[in-house]
């Protein structure tokens, strides 16, 4: 560890990726929302919102089945992945400024990272297509340093991923920033014993205050100060 890491208040930053690193809540949110209302549940962009910032469709399948009433067809999750991925490729774009502010955050000595509560494939084609992917990668050994919710027994808003990300990185969880822009993640976040940093540009700010998270910000371009 360098001089200046000892000095500082983290010793890694861990960044959420969905409506973080990249601008992907809008375009998945109004893709889920018609998938939804196509299977016969019939609800609004805010409300689907509501209910799946921050989680997994996955994660979400037995409750669509009981709002539902019924099974859901055996390739839904399959033909979902599909629609969403053909969107992202079609409308996606990196969050403003994120580029420039990893870059400011790895020019003082600190390490990042990604967790995330998306599955493996998602988050590997959104940073490859918004060309964020290298930012990510050892440069030693040209590791990702990329964890995702594929890889933990629980998904946000359980700490698994977080406390995966530490533990891999050699950091001590009290030791580490997280950038959360939802509830759910930030949540997460708070279990895992960090330090999150809410980013407030699409969300409620207050919402992330009242699932413990201390510093709001809705400019990127303000992270470096916040975390130093």
């Amino acid at each position: 560890m360098t001089a200046a890491n000892q000095a500082a208040r983290f010793d890694c930053v861990i960044f959420d990726c969905d409506g973080v690193l990249v601008d992907s809540e809008p375009i998945v949110h109004r893709v889920l929302n018609r998938v939804l209302n196509e299977l016969g549940i019939e609800i609004t962009l805010e409300e689907s919102m509501k209910w799946f910032l921050g989680r997994a469709v996955r994660d979400e399948l037995g409750n669509i089945e009981a709002r539902l009433g019924k099974p859901l067809p055996r390739n839904f999750l399959s033909e979902w992945f599909v629609r969403r991925d053909a969107a992202l490729i079609e409308e996606l774009e990196a969050v403003p400024h994120i580029r420039q502010t990893i870059e400011a955050i790895q020019a003082r000595g600190l390490p990042v990272c990604v967790a995330s509560g998306a599955d493996r494939i998602k988050v590997k084609l959104q940073l490859t297509h918004t060309d964020l992917l290298g930012l990510f990668m050892d440069p030693n050994d040209r590791r990702e340093h990329i964890f995702t919710a594929t890889e933990v027994e629980h998904s946000k808003p359980a700490p698994d991923v977080y406390l995966l990300a530490a533990r891999t990185m050699g950091v001590e969880p009290s030791r580490c920033a997280v950038v959360e822009d939802s509830p759910t993640g930030a949540t997460a976040g708070v279990a895992a014993g960090m330090t999150v940093f809410g980013y407030a540009a699409r969300t409620d700010a207050d919402e992330l205050r009242a699932v413990g998270v201390k510093t709001v910000f809705t400019d990127m371009r303000d992270l470096p100060e916040l975390i130093a």
